[in-house]
């Protein structure tokens, strides 16, 4: 039997807009991963501990308040004292590009932003999964 991959959704900062990561949640659902979507204002302390507690394979982090660039920091470096930094990270939100290509210097594996086909999405997170 073929592991199902087993991703963390979260929702984190103070924005209430969820559509979009309710969205992908069940993109992923119907592609056949297995997702847990932790609810809207997630702390980055939370996150990581949902990450560690579910032992998922990948985390999304859908982000349209502006504080990407702090959020996804807090998250990565909390995953590094941790010892899960080598769970691959994902970001959807508006996001500029010069801050997409920032993101993933810092570690991000990949940023989606609005309109991305939920078919490109998917493809991506398996790819991240066989990466890992």
């Amino acid at each position: 039997m073929e592991k199902k991959i087993r991703v963390l959704i979260a929702k984190p900062g103070l924005d209430g807009h969820d559509r979009g990561a309710k969205v992908v949640s069940k993109a992923l659902r119907d592609a056949g991963m297995e997702v847990i979507y932790t609810g809207l204002r997630q702390t980055p302390e939370q996150i990581v501990k949902a990450a560690i507690q579910e032992d998922v394979d990948v985390i999304g982090l859908s982000i349209l308040s502006g504080a990407h660039m702090s959020i996804c920091k807090k998250v990565l470096d909390l995953m590094e004292e941790n010892g899960i930094e080598n769970i691959p990270v994902f970001v959807g939100g508006i996001i500029p590009e010069d801050d997409a290509r920032e993101l993933k210097k810092m570690g991000i594996k990949e940023v989606f932003g609005p309109g991305t086909p939920l078919s490109k999405i998917v493809e991506r997170i398996k790819g991240l999964f066989a990466e890992v």
